[in-house]
């Protein structure tokens, strides 16, 4: 069995054991599609259904019945199942059959109905180099004149594309009123079949190759065709795309100012798909090998995909070892999820980090628009409060 189908089996096992029959079936029904990269960060699943205001894709598995080639290892996994859990649930033992069904059994969220553009120009895109040619969309507000604007460059997650992050994160809208160009890379689904960025392979988190140098070559080419305030230059990222953007943010420090991570991981979290299902329940990543940037950190306490003891990673990664200290506080606006906000501080007052988690939110962009997928508008607004942490973070110069 090829090694991403037995890491495959090992997880579906645990997660039977624990009752998280949807988990289970969710990444069996992957394992038999033939997209091993797509159980990676930014797959849905909760034996609770969807958080309030937060919509999955409506076929998150991609297929609706086991390709010819899958068949044998479709009976494997059942003779496998079935000797590890004698007792296995019909409900998943039921659903590994050569007929898969096109819908897991998670309620969906409500219908989302159409976002109200802003007036700017939502522009096509492609960049090109020698790891191939990546699309994006790229926001231009309609108060750019010619004159230097803040730059953002953000990375959805798996199953997502630019629009649909675009209008779940509602950034388009601030950045009409705030005059700031905003670009989303897409990953090409012959890359990744689910649309994840490939954050866990060790050809993509090198500064010099694979998908980082399209995401960095994307950013140098919007500097070199617009006004563009070199100092103002950041990289967010959701799920897959925030695991991509802690990449991005260690190894192009000299291009990014500050980064946002939403629901990701650190720089060097795996470097396989087995270490990455390790790492999104356990956490784990190197020290920024080439100084570091600010982060602005959110992580739902409730997320049962990448478990936020990964924002902790996060956090370790900024501060870099260095001596810090942190402040805490509780915030609680009414109708929405309380948080603890820690801003992690060196001696001399710097903020390395600012660390947002979100009580009671799942795997979803806190404060987010119900025009996207996996948003939960209940949130702190994890936009607004991006945009405001890089207004303080000009870029500075590296420890």
């Amino acid at each position: 069995m090829p090694a991403y189908n037995h890491a495959a089996m090992t997880e579906a096992t645990r997660l039977t054991r624990q009752g998280r029959l949807t988990e289970a079936v969710a990444l069996i029904q992957q394992t038999l599609a033939g997209t091993p990269a797509s159980t990676d960060c930014g797959v849905p699943a909760t034996d609770h259904g969807a958080p309030a205001g937060q919509s999955y894709p409506d076929d998150i598995a991609g297929v609706t019945s086991a390709p010819p080639g899958h068949r044998g290892l479709l009976a494997r996994l059942k003779t496998a199942l079935s000797t590890a859990l004698p007792d296995a649930s019909p409900e998943l033992t039921g659903l590994l059959s050569p007929d898969l069904p096109n819908r897991l059994p998670w309620p969906v969220g409500p219908q989302r109905t159409a976002a109200e553009q802003p007036p700017g120009q939502f522009l096509d895109r492609w960049h090109t180099n020698d790891a191939g040619t990546r699309a994006y969309n790229l926001y231009v507000p309609t108060g750019y004149t010619g004159l230097h604007v803040p730059l953002v460059v953000m990375l959805h997650g798996g199953t997502q594309d630019a629009a649909d992050f675009a209008d779940g994160t509602g950034m388009n809208i601030l950045a009409e009123r705030e005059t700031i160009l905003i670009a989303y890379p897409q990953q090409d689904r012959a890359a990744n079949p689910m649309g994840y960025w490939n954050w866990f392979q060790p050809t993509d988190q090198s500064p010099d190759g694979g998908e980082p140098s399209l995401i960095a070559g994307i950013t140098r080419e919007i500097i070199a065709r617009y006004a563009v305030d070199t100092d103002r230059v950041y990289i967010v990222g959701f799920s897959a795309g925030a695991a991509m953007a802690a990449i991005m943010a260690t190894t192009h420090p000299d291009l990014y100012a500050a980064a946002g991570i939403h629901s990701g991981l650190a720089y060097g979290a795996a470097h396989d798909l087995p270490s990455a299902f390790a790492a999104m329940q356990a956490g784990g990543g190197h020290p920024a090998p080439n100084g570091s940037i600010p982060l602005i950190i959110f992580h739902g306490d409730d997320d049962a995909i990448v478990h936020p003891i990964n924002a902790d990673y996060l956090v370790r990664q900024a501060t870099n070892h260095r001596p810090t200290s942190a402040e805490a506080t509780w915030q609680h606006t009414p109708g929405r999820h309380p948080s603890t906000r820690a801003i992690h501080r060196t001696s001399d007052g710097d903020t390395l980090a600012e660390q947002w988690i979100i009580h009671g939110a799942g795997h979803a962009w806190s404060g987010g628009t119900v025009h996207g997928s996996y948003t939960d508008p209940n949130g702190p607004d994890a936009t607004t409060e991006m945009l405001r942490f890089f207004t303080e973070h000009p870029r500075r110069g590296l420890d």
